[in-house]
């Protein structure tokens, strides 16, 4: 069985289709890539996968589940955790607290145990706070954890979103352009991250690429979507070499050049 699957999904606004019956699965242990050119759907494919959107068609199984009807809160609990496009990072509060926060699906702390202090709440604490340290140190963060959010680099805000997504314990990681605004240093570098916390943190990862090195270099599966369709899927070196996607994507000798570097 698939760790996901999506079966004709598609989405309307007004008289734009955005998105028009996508099929793809994901299975466990896959780092998968979802590119295109802009305005192809992909970002609407992730809102419609969180929540964010409901499909006009379609349905979406997690694990055997539908998640069809669940509000985004409920679909991270179900074990999907994703970072945005635009990074959507509380600039005012600290490294550690960014990623305490997206723990709060996972904490089963109660009221009374704040009020009371209990034991357990102090027990619970301290374990998120440990896990937190965790996830700051996987993403090259540590010794930041007192700075706030606005204080660290593009990259290192990039790098805590992803720790922030790590904190909600997801076995699927939905990844939002990831290395978008970094130079060739920076993306290499989170390359050997995704590939770090596959298995050891996550069961899949899923993620929107513009960069073709960072996409032939982790994936094992690429979608291509195009006006909202799916137009390819296949690994790496199929999806280089399909002329469809060379029409409506990649380009010819200089992308392949670049994507084989």
């Amino acid at each position: 069985m698939a760790l996901l699957e999506l079966r004709d999904i598609s989405k309307r606004f007004g008289g734009l289709q955005a998105l028009s019956q996508v099929s793809m699965s994901i299975d466990e242990g896959m780092i998968a890539s979802l590119i295109g050119p802009n305005g192809a759907g992909k970002t609407t494919l992730f809102n419609t996968l969180t929540g964010i959107y409901r499909p006009d068609q379609g349905e979406i199984r997690f694990r055997g589940r539908s998640l069809l009807g669940l509000k985004p809160e409920s679909i991270t609990g179900a074990g999907i955790s994703r970072t945005f496009q635009n990074i959507r990072l509380f600039s005012h509060m600290s490294v550690l607290d960014n990623v305490l926060v997206g723990m709060h699906t996972r904490l089963e702390t109660s009221l009374a145990d704040i009020f009371l202090a209990t034991k357990s709440f102090y027990a619970r604490e301290k374990a998120a706070r440990s896990r937190a340290q965790e996830l700051i140190e996987l993403t090259g963060l540590g010794g930041r954890e007192s700075e706030w959010a606005q204080q660290l680099s593009y990259g290192e805000q990039r790098r805590l979103e992803i720790a922030r997504a790590l904190a909600a314990a997801p076995q699927l990681l939905l990844l939002d352009e990831p290395t978008a605004g970094m130079n060739t240093s920076e993306a290499q570098s989170l390359m050997g991250l995704f590939k770090e916390i596959m298995g050891r943190y996550v069961k899949a990862i899923l993620l929107i690429e513009h960069n073709m090195r960072v996409v032939m270099g982790v994936s094992h599966r690429v979608h291509v979507l195009d006006y909202g369709e799916k137009i390819a899927e296949g690994d790496p070196d199929e999806v280089r070499q399909d002329p469809r996607v060379i029409e409506a994507y990649l380009g010819t000798g200089d992308w392949l050049k670049n994507a084989q570097r």
